[in-house]
């Protein structure tokens, strides 16, 4: 369980933990802003106590619990999470879950002074999502869920999955941020639990220039 390099220089307090939970080598984040007292906790999955350990650590109240996508290793901690904190469950309005509130790309999800900006960015699932939170660290960050990888991407072979949404939301989406901007991924599959936008650009095999028809042939099609 680490801050990260989001957790210093971070304006008025706001931070992202990033929590190693499972056999699946999944990442839960708590994002809290230490002004406001508050949180939220990002995809609570499987190690949950690990999870309570870091919003205590935090000093702060779970405010919203958020879900990058309904795969169950994002979300099979969300009723407990949300009955031991009396947190809000947020997915985005395309996710066939249930939940307290739903949000859609364009929206923002305000945590004190760590406000996260929601990309819809489909492709893995249809409501994938990404999270900016443009407060941490001195440039930023990024929660990519199952979109980007440190080195990689999501799968796209899943219900609902497609390599031309994929391409769209790693090149029309992410492909506008910051290059500077810190990535958080969804599960430590790559050579570092973080990296940044524009070292992926350079090394990352889905972020390297291609037409969609060559991504998705890339992608085994679809």
């Amino acid at each position: 369980m680490s801050a990260g390099p989001a957790g210093a220089g971070a304006a008025a307090g706001a931070r992202i933990v990033q929590i190693p939970v499972g056999h699946m080598r999944n990442f839960s984040y708590v994002v809290a802003d230490a002004g406001s007292r508050t949180c939220a906790i990002v995809d609570p999955s499987w190690d949950l106590d690990l999870v309570y350990r870091a919003v205590d650590e935090s000093g702060c109240r779970p405010r919203y619990i958020v879900n990058t996508h309904h795969h169950f290793d994002h979300t099979t901690g969300n009723e407990e999470a949300a009955a031991r904190t009396g947190a809000e469950i947020v997915r985005h309005e395309a996710s066939p879950l249930g939940g307290d509130s739903t949000v859609a790309g364009g929206d923002a999800i305000d945590v004190g002074g760590a406000r996260l900006e929601v990309l819809h960015t489909p492709g893995h699932s249809e409501d994938s999502i990404c999270l900016v939170a443009s407060s941490l660290a001195p440039d930023g960050a990024v929660i990519t869920g199952d979109t980007l990888f440190v080195g990689g991407c999501g799968r796209v072979d899943l219900p609902g999955g497609s390599a031309r949404d994929l391409y769209g939301s790693l090149f029309g989406v992410l492909g506008r941020l910051d290059g500077a901007l810190a990535v958080y991924p969804g599960h430590d599959y790559g050579p570092s639990p973080t990296s940044t936008l524009g070292r992926e650009r350079r090394t990352n095999f889905a972020l390297q220039p291609r037409t969609e028809d060559e991504f998705v042939a890339a992608m085994g099609g679809g």
